[in-house]
């Protein structure tokens, strides 16, 4: 069907879509010249009304030539005055814009969007808000223009967010940013449904890319969306203080009327769990839940790498010494806590109430880095070198263990092999070269040793694209009564 779709009907659908938005272009491109801040907060004139009906029907021509011939719309939209915000998820495709053509609803882009040729134009007619990576307070600004315009009382067009912040395959809900939810005002929530007999749809980080998406879904006969628009929901006094407490709530609504269980891992914690390092996390990994607890304690995402440059120095200083709790509170500058006492527990190996220091930056490195193994590795050797800067097995033992996030492993095979000399100890220099000449160095020489071994690498793990378990469902009961997995026990 592929091959008799791909000479046939595929180039066909795909020249009537290019058409139809080279056709919206013009009238995009007209109805944005000229418009200043002002004139977009004012209703909309008769002919940008004219202008809205004509772009929504051509964009739902381009849909229908890619095939979704049916677009089941369930509920009633809400007014902007009702819910300034539209919340939509599960996000698993770019083929999501299609909610955003029905409504015209403004949406948070990356700020080079806007450059984009034709594309570019379309979404500058939604009235988006644009998101510059090049800008370190863009976050920031974001948050509080979302929260400006929900709080105009219906004068700006309503903004869909998509707070899961990446794309899933809808077979749960994951943690949701709070942006959405910290202008505290009502929100409606919205939930897509792709009910196609063969997925061609998701498009996640794993699998099939962006092109092959659009080339196998322009070759189905038939695509169906349904989008349905939950009621608005109202959030409560104790919600509109907490934007956490806010999210959680509504993605809870959300997650029943999918019927797909919630987790609590981000977006953060798949870009931990697949980075394409050189080191596979195994399933078994607590860097996850140490991930968490970062998240927990305060520690921001955007000032990260600071804060790890900052953690390391001082580490370097302490060179082996060993801290306790109040010490380890005193490190961070957090004050002790739950948090504070779970992430301390990761560490204690061996219960008596005291950590090394170096095995926190080397797990927060991974965190702040997990696709940078080389460099979370040449600042471990920079913690636990000798003097005439080398590290001797054990060492060796200590930094990746920590950094896989495992109770035990086996690095004989490794380190006999980056010890060419036979000098019982290597330095960083050893180790670089040792990975150049050898990219996939953990999987040729520590997983392949662990195979029936009693290390804590599960046999199940090897399956995974990058070590890391293929099912990100959420825990259940029986786990959440589990003690809390240690590092080193």
């Amino acid at each position: 069907q592929i091959a008799f779709m791909t000479l046939t009907l595929f180039p066909i659908r795909l020249f009537f879509a290019a058409f139809m938005m080279l056709l919206a272009w013009p009238f995009a491109f007209i109805a944005s010249m000229g418009s200043d801040e002002q004139e977009l907060e004012k209703p909309l004139s008769w002919w940008r009304k004219i202008v809205d009906i004509l772009l929504k029907a051509i964009m739902r021509m381009m849909w229908l030539a890619g095939g979704f011939h049916w677009i089941n719309v369930k509920g009633r939209q809400a007014l902007p005055a009702e819910a300034a915000i539209l919340t939509v998820a599960p996000h698993s495709s770019y083929f999501d814009a299609i909610p955003v053509t029905m409504t015209f609803a403004s949406i948070v882009m990356k700020a080079e969007s806007k450059d984009i040729p034709v594309w570019g134009t379309l979404i500058k007619y939604i009235r988006p808000v644009f998101v510059s990576r090049s800008d370190q307070d863009s976050r920031r600004k974001t948050v509080e223009e979302i929260k400006r315009r929900a709080q105009s009382d219906g004068k700006w067009p309503q903004i869909m967010i998509f707070p899961e912040g990446t794309c899933t395959n809808r077979s749960c809900l994951i943690t949701f940013k709070p942006g959405a939810f910290i202008p505290g005002v009502p929100v409606q929530p919205v939930v897509l449904r792709y009910p196609n007999k063969l997925d061609t749809i998701t498009w996640t980080w794993q699998g099939p890319g962006a092109l092959e998406i659009l080339w196998l879904t322009l070759c189905q006969l038939h695509n169906s969306v349904e989008i349905e628009f939950l009621p608005v929901y109202i959030p409560s006094e104790e919600e509109r203080k907490n934007p956490v407490l806010y999210a959680n709530n509504v993605r809870r609504v959300m997650a029943e009327a999918l019927g797909v269980p919630v987790t609590d891992y981000t977006f953060e914690d798949c870009q931990l769990a697949l980075a394409e390092g050189q080191l596979r996390l195994p399933s078994d990994t607590c860097l996850l839940e140490f991930a968490k607890l970062v998240r927990s304690l305060g520690l921001k995402p955007e000032t990260l790498e600071d804060d790890l440059d900052k953690y390391a120095a001082s580490a370097m200083k302490m060179k082996k010494e060993k801290v306790d709790l109040k010490e380890f509170s005193a490190y961070l500058e957090f004050p002790v806590s739950q948090t504070l006492e779970s992430m301390f527990a990761l560490f204690d190996e061996n219960e008596d109430g005291i950590i090394d220091i170096r095995e926190f930056v080397i797990a927060l490195s991974v965190v702040c880095k997990p696709s940078k193994t080389l460099e979370t590795i040449q600042l471990a050797f920079q913690l636990y070198q000798s003097e005439n800067g080398t590290i001797v097995e054990e060492d060796l033992a200590h930094i990746l263990k920590t950094a896989m996030g495992v109770s035990q492993i086996n690095v004989t095979h490794l380190f006999r092999a980056v010890d060419e000399e036979e000098e019982g100890e290597i330095t960083y220099d050893d180790f670089y070269r040792f990975a150049e000449l050898h990219p996939h160095f953990a999987e040729d020489y520590l997983y392949a040793d662990q195979l029936g071994d009693e290390s804590g690498l599960e046999t199940s793990s090897l399956s995974a694209p990058n070590g890391i378990c293929t099912d990100f469902s959420p825990e259940n009961a029986e786990d959440k009564n589990k003690p809390q997995q240690k590092k080193l026990n």
